[in-house]
């Protein structure tokens, strides 16, 4: 096993320099030639000149901007990590407050047929429906574009934990439940000592699930509302023509996506067991 890391290890390693040269060689930096401004992209120099930036271009971005995260020079000018800061605190904000009603809702649902079959036609009609759509509605109800923009986190991440708590509470071996039974457990201490360490991996993998869409909705959600996150980090730098910013920013968001279902996914393997 051990070897095998090592190999993978290499072979992303490889992989990843690889992709580096192609583009770099793809787009090469002009020699003599400086950056193009607004004003010259608006006066027909696009065709000519604008190009995607090199990988050494967009590294040197990069340092400069890891170098001071958290600058605040106003409201359209503040560094990455007061952007990623914003965003996460939103996301987690609507996650938490998806996982307080889902993994309840959907122990009942999980217990009770009569619920399931009672809620399930809800169910089915809500989850489809794209976070997004309830943007303009949770507007013009909550007059807030933060609360809003939690709000369809909230709205995103209930169904994926929801629909994996009923599941892993309804897959839970009965043999295990009767036990309970002739242990005298009341159906509260059945549900917290024997269904919920039964049901915990699968419940797991729904909010692992939630935490990476939220991840991918949020930025959408900020550009729609503007202010401050990463979502209108990248549009307002796409406003202001400066690829650099926006790709570094593609890569700021995949790398915080990275981490966050890394660090569920740690979690996961805790309450993993074998029968």
């Amino acid at each position: 096993m051990a070897s095998l890391n090592v190999r993978s290890a290499i072979l992303s390693v490889v992989l990843l320099f690889a992709g580096l040269g192609i583009w770099e060689i793809l787009n090469p930096v002009p020699q003599g030639s400086e950056a193009l401004t607004e004003y010259e992209l608006l006066m027909g120099g696009v065709e000519d000149e604008a190009r995607v930036p090199p990988p050494s271009e967009v590294i040197q971005h990069a340092v400069d901007e890891l170098s001071n995260p958290f600058y605040d020079a106003g409201p359209n000018d503040k560094g990455i990590g007061i952007q990623l800061g914003y965003s996460l605190y939103r996301v987690l904000t609507g996650y938490f407050a998806a996982a307080l009603v889902a993994i309840p809702l959907g122990f009942v649902i999980g217990m009770s047929p009569l619920m399931y079959r009672a809620l399930n036609p809800f169910i089915q009609v809500l989850r489809p429906i794209s976070p997004l759509a309830w943007m303009p509605l949770a507007l013009f109800v909550i007059k807030d574009s933060e609360q809003s923009a939690i709000f369809v986190i909230f709205i995103c991440s209930i169904w994926p934990m929801l629909i994996n708590t009923a599941f892993g509470v309804a897959s839970v071996r009965s043999d295990w439940v009767r036990v309970a039974r002739t242990h005298e457990l009341n159906s509260l201490k059945t549900a917290w000592q024997v269904i919920l360490p039964a049901a915990a991996p699968t419940i797991l993998t729904g909010m692992r699930i939630s935490i990476g869409i939220a991840w991918l909705v949020i930025v959408a959600a900020e550009m729609l509302v503007g202010g401050t996150g990463i979502g209108y980090y990248v549009w307002n730098e796409w406003n202001n023509l400066d690829l650099n910013s926006v790709i570094f920013s593609i890569l700021m968001i995949g790398l915080v996506g990275m981490l966050l279902d890394m660090a569920l996914g740690a979690v996961s393997k805790l309450v993993q067991y074998e029968e």
